[in-house]
C-alpha cells in the first residue's frame, strides 16, 4: 500500500523522477506505507524525502487498485504484485527543490501541466490528475481509475 500527493500551484505539478534500475519515469510524489503508518504521515514523510518540502495534506482524491504483470514487477517481488495507491491532493511550503538522495527518486521538479504529456511518466501521473480533475476540458467527467493501466510501478 502506498500514499501520494498531487500539488499543483500556478498551473505547475510537482513530480520526482523514480528510477530503479534501467526502469525509470517521472511520477507524483510519495511511495509505501510503513508498519502501521497513516497514508497521510507517509504522503508528509515521502514528500519531504523526495522534494526536501514540508507538504500539508488535504483532501483524499482517491484509491487507484492495480494488479501489474510480471514485466512491470522487479523481480525480487511476487510476480502477481497487488498494489493500491492512495491519493491526495496536498500543499506545500515554499522552498527550494532538493532531490533525494540514496532512495527511490533521483530528481523532483515543477513541471507545467502542458508539459506533462510530453515527459515519460508512470501511469500514477494521468491516474493522480484524472482523480484531482487536472487538465481535463470543461465538461469532461473524470473516470474511475482501477485494474490494469498504464506501466506503473510506483
Amino acid at each position: 500500500m502506498a500514499a501520494y500527493a498531487v500539488v499543483e500551484r500556478r498551473g505547475k505539478i510537482l513530480l520526482t523522477h523514480w528510477r530503479r534500475g534501467h526502469l525509470h519515469g517521472w511520477t507524483l510524489p510519495g511511495g509505501g506505507l510503513e508498519s502501521g503508518e497513516d497514508p497521510r504521515d507517509a504522503v508528509v514523510r515521502e514528500v519531504l524525502e523526495e522534494t526536501g518540502l514540508e507538504a500539508r495534506v488535504g483532501k483524499l482524491i482517491g484509491v487507484d487498485s492495480r494488479v501489474m504483470v510480471r514485466e512491470e514487477v522487479p523481480a525480487d517481488k511476487d510476480p502477481e504484485l497487488h498494489t493500491i495507491r492512495i491519493v491526495y491532493r496536498a500543499t506545500v511550503k515554499d522552498g527550494p527543490l532538493q532531490h533525494e538522495i540514496g532512495g527511490s527518486s533521483d530528481e523532483a521538479r515543477w513541471v507545467p501541466i502542458k508539459e506533462i504529456r510530453s515527459l515519460r511518466t508512470l501511469s500514477l501521473v494521468q491516474t493522480g490528475l484524472r482523480m484531482a480533475g487536472i487538465g481535463r476540458r470543461p465538461g469532461q467527467q473524470g473516470g474511475k481509475s482501477g485494474g490494469k493501466s498504464g506501466k506503473s510501478r510506483k
